[in-house]
Order: structure tokens, then C-alpha cells, then sequence
């Protein structure tokens, strides 16, 4: 467990919101699109790599914080968190950084790339990494997509 997972669901909570207000189209990502994903691979290595690893392995130790009270950046692939969320809570973590989302004084390392990245740049960069995850796990999103679709909005 987190320390501190309270303040993550809150967090979680606040981009769920925030992210239902946008249309699904805002955020679309193709994995399957090979120029998007060969776009999305050159920024990935520019400006994601650093921290995200290479091979969206991540840092190392990324569910323990480290002295300074911060979380590594998780992995991209399978073996991470990140194919867990749509698509739209994705977009705005990338393009605000996961503090804009968060609760006050949440601290963390991820910044936002929206004055670095413009949408499309940031849907290239996801459907790289969404291209990277196995055929199970991609079948799991869309039902959850399609699931969420036709779910009732508040």
C-alpha cells in the first residue's frame, strides 16, 4: 500500500471528474495507427524516456517514495498502473502534470508538457505507449471504453 493513498484517491477522484467533462474524441489515442505511434515514440524519447524509462520500465522501486516524499515515475508498460485509466485522465495528467490534478501540496516530479506538447502531440505520445501493451490488456480497455460510454454522464 501507499502512504498516503487517501490523498492518491482524492486525486484520482478529482481527474475522474475533471476528465468526464471532456468528449471521448478530445483524448483519442489509436494504438494502432502507425504515424501516430511513430510520432508518438519520437516525443516519448524526448521528453518522457528520462524518467519513464526507455523501454517504459519505469524507475526502479516506483511503489516506494523516496526521501523526499515522492513516488517515482511508474512504468508505461504492462507492468505498471498506467493502462488502468482512460484515456482522458492520461491526456490531463500529461498535459497539466499530475499536481494540477491533485490535492494542494501534493508533491510529485511529473510535470505537465502542455506548453512543450500540443493535443495531437500528446495523443501520438499515448498511443505509443498504449501500442506497447499486449493484446489482453489493450481487449481490457475497450470493454471498459465501451462500458464507460454507455454509462449514464452527471
Amino acid at each position: 500500500m501507499f502512504r498516503g493513498q487517501g490523498r492518491y484517491s482524492l486525486f484520482a477522484a478529482g481527474v475522474v471528474a475533471a476528465a468526464v467533462a471532456w468528449p471521448a474524441s478530445a483524448t483519442q489515442a489509436d494504438p494502432d495507427e502507425g504515424a501516430q505511434i511513430r510520432r508518438g515514440g519520437e516525443l516519448y524519447a524526448l521528453h518522457c524516456a528520462a524518467c519513464h524509462g526507455a523501454r517504459l520500465e519505469g524507475q526502479p522501486d516506483w511503489r516506494r517514495r523516496k526521501p523526499d516524499g515522492r513516488l517515482p515515475a511508474p512504468p508505461h508498460d504492462e507492468t505498471g498502473h498506467t493502462w488502468h485509466h482512460p484515456d482522458a485522465i492520461l491526456f490531463a495528467i500529461t498535459r497539466d502534470g499530475f499536481a494540477a490534478h491533485a490535492p494542494d501540496g501534493y508533491q510529485t516530479d511529473m510535470p505537465g508538457f502542455g506548453d512543450a506538447l500540443s493535443d495531437n502531440d500528446i495523443r501520438a505520445v499515448l498511443a505509443f505507449i498504449k501500442s506497447h501493451w499486449p493484446a489482453h490488456i489493450r481487449a481490457r480497455r475497450r470493454a471498459a471504453a465501451m462500458r464507460m460510454e454507455k454509462e449514464p454522464r452527471q
